[in-house]
């Protein structure tokens, strides 16, 4: 029911607010809660949505044999998986400082409430992209009891980051979304702008890390990640046309799991060598 690739979307840009924030890596038991947090808002944030879109997993042809409606994961389950995987980021946030406790619900609230938003809204995109734009944010909190803006302009381009690549994700279910009413930047815009718009995007996300990684005062590995996820988010939009969205799942899982990982190494190469 949840894929092992959507981790590494949040998780490493968690861990690469993490070393930011502490300049070199957080001891054995604040990664440990650090990773039980994202588990959990991860885990509990997918399952949710494989609840609330039940029914039009159903009906949509690409997502029909889904866990859910297929029975294969009854509804029961998944709603005990759901409140399991939030206790589980509540206990994390309780077990690495007040702030981040205080904040959890904050947090649950975002993730969950994301599911609907494609109901009303044709930015849903921007609402998923500010729900993993959290996690560096999150764990520079779980930190240090406090944020700054460094950390914040980070939070902003993963959150474009994954904005924009969701809305190439979109893209497949345009159809879908005409008949069943719901709402999507590339049903509302086209498919072609929707495309521009988010190139557009990432062009601003990598105008961001660059200008986190001045802020921080990061060394050559930073720039060079950065460097190398560019090329990365290039070849991400040359596999998506228009007219061809045969490889939009190379496009969406694969590169931009690359994209995150690759960041992680990088600038974490960088801290940790000072």
């Amino acid at each position: 029911m949840i894929k092992f690739e959507h981790s590494v979307f949040a998780l490493p840009f968690a861990l690469t607010g993490a070393l930011l924030a502490v300049r070199g890596w957080p001891s054995l038991r604040q990664t440990l809660w650090l990773i039980v947090a994202m588990v959990g808002a991860r885990s509990a944030a997918m399952t949710f949505n494989r609840i609330a879109d039940r029914e039009y997993d159903a009906l949509n042809p690409r997502t029909q044999m889904r866990a859910v409606p297929t029975g294969q994961i009854s509804l029961r389950f998944a709603g005990l998986f759901t409140l399991v995987s939030a206790a589980l980021l509540v206990l994390a946030a309780y077990e690495l400082n007040p702030l981040a406790f205080k904040l959890s619900p904050v947090a649950l609230a975002a993730v969950l409430g994301y599911s609907y938003t494609k109901r009303f809204t044709w930015l849903s995109h921007f609402v998923l992209g500010a729900c993993l734009g959290m996690s560096p944010i999150a764990a520079w909190i779980a930190l240090r009891g406090e944020w700054s803006q460094p950390v914040l302009l980070l939070g902003a381009a993963v959150a474009l980051w994954v904005a924009g690549f969701d809305i190439i994700y979109a893209c497949q279910d345009v159809d879908f979304d005409r008949q069943a009413g719901l709402q999507s930047l590339p049903k509302r815009a086209g498919l072609a702008w929707a495309l521009r718009l988010s190139a557009a995007m990432h062009v601003i996300t990598l105008a961001l890390l660059l200008l986190v990684a001045r802020m921080e005062r990061l060394g050559w590995p930073a720039f060079a990640g950065v460097a190398a996820v560019a090329l990365l988010l290039a070849y991400e939009h040359s596999l998506v046309k228009p007219t061809d969205l045969s490889r939009v799942n190379a496009a969406f899982f694969t590169v931009n799991g690359y994209v995150s990982l690759l960041l992680l190494l990088t600038w974490g190469v960088d801290i940790l060598r000072h």
